[in-house]
């Protein structure tokens, strides 16, 4: 099941850049044997200022045709480690090809685009930003391979 990160922003060489790229090397290598991966990051920006709705036509055609769409949204179901595992899993073997992660800019997702989702995730109550959000996934996507083959890297 390949995997898209879609966000708005672009994010230039820096750590958070360097991190994500780790770890979704890394998601990549785990979860071949899982049939999980490759993942990419598919960044929108809204040059003209129109804002969520603006931005979420951009997101909108940035999504792959068919896959199932998960948002990143506040409002989302929190859940453990393992239980994102799992939830990708049952993705997964339910014969889904495609699963694309929504990053809206910093006013969110516009409120069509996240009635449209499939599922919606949420990293607690808290209000991250955009751009550590790409890091924390693409950390728990990482994590949510290891976790699926059994390696140590996650502990309880």
């Amino acid at each position: 099941m390949r995997v898209a990160i879609c966000a708005v922003g672009r994010l230039r060489a820096g750590p958070e850049k360097a991190l994500i790229d780790d770890y979704l090397t890394r998601f990549g290598k785990t979860g071949r044997a899982l049939a999980l991966g490759p993942a990419q990051v598919i960044e929108v920006e809204d040059r003209k200022g129109g804002g969520m709705g603006a931005e979420a036509q951009l997101l909108d055609r940035a999504i792959p045709a068919g896959a199932l769409v998960c948002t990143m949204d506040e409002r989302g179901a929190v859940m453990s480690s393992p239980e994102f595992a799992d939830q990708i899993a049952r993705w997964r073997d339910q014969g889904r090809q495609d699963l694309a992660f929504v990053i809206g800019g910093a006013d969110g997702i516009d409120p069509t685009l996240r009635a449209r989702a499939d599922f919606s995730l949420s990293f607690g109550q808290m209000v991250w930003p955009h751009m550590l959000v790409r890091v924390m996934l693409a950390e728990q996507l990482y994590r949510a391979a290891s976790i699926l083959s059994g390696a140590p890297y996650h502990r309880l």
